[in-house]
């Protein structure tokens, strides 16, 4: 049995479990550097930034959906799909599209005008899935990125 439903604190171990996993899909496990405590504290502390899906298959996390709101000077109110995630063993059994269904009506409901997310080059299957949805791919855009730390910022300043 699959059910889909908006994820709770309760979720963020099991959330967490599932993004390194992805991360390890995308070849870059390293780069998981968020504490448990920092993401449940942005999910369900004082000022919450994200809000996600949950995928469950008898009972277990399989897969979620991650969002926040980004605002574009062009476009207005747009949710940003940080995160969707399927498990290998959970993957082609229909979740995948529950959960980005579930995005899309999320999105209406609030009155956003787009969803805008990234995918990787190689990521042919996810590529494939996303198609299905007429999404438009822009290779124009070169994505960067700048971390701060607190000296690193500090010389930035200077």
């Amino acid at each position: 049995m699959i059910k889909i439903r908006t994820a709770e604190k309760a979720d963020c171990a099991r959330i967490m479990e599932l993004v390194y996993q992805l991360a390890v899909y995308e070849k870059a496990p390293e780069e998981v550097t968020v504490t448990q405590q920092e993401f449940e504290e942005a999910g369900f502390g004082e000022k919450p930034v994200w809000k996600a899906f949950v995928a469950e298959v008898n009972g277990v996390v399989e897969g979620f959906a991650l969002y926040y709101i980004r605002f574009s000077t062009w476009k207005g109110c747009r949710m940003y799909l940080e995160d969707f995630f399927v498990t290998k063993e959970h993957r082609c059994r229909g979740i995948g599209k529950m959960l980005f269904d579930t995005i899309i009506r999320e999105a209406r409901e609030k009155g956003f005008n787009g969803i805008v997310w990234q995918v990787l080059e190689w990521n042919t299957p996810a590529i494939n899935f996303y198609k299905k949805y007429t999404a438009r791919f822009d290779g124009e855009w070169i994505n960067v990125a700048l971390e701060i730390a607190p000296e690193t910022h500090d010389k930035a300043l200077q």
